[in-house]
């Protein structure tokens, strides 16, 4: 099964500037934090758990 996140739920990065080359993303119910490079989830290229999202986050903004 397939856990979609509800409408509207995706969130367009802070870092996107002006046009489609963008990256979105949606926390779903439970664990799981979805990642794409659009506003559409069958252009999903990434599945993660919250916890890794986090961590991935946290190393991105260290390394600046």
């Amino acid at each position: 099964m397939t856990v979609q996140p509800a409408a509207g739920a995706w969130q367009k990065s802070s870092y996107c500037g002006e046009g489609d080359a963008c990256v979105y993303v949606a926390a779903t119910p439970g664990t799981l934090v979805r990642v794409a490079d659009r506003a559409d989830p069958a252009h999903l290229v990434l599945a993660t758990t919250q916890a890794a999202w986090a961590d991935f986050l946290r190393a991105v903004k260290e390394s600046g």
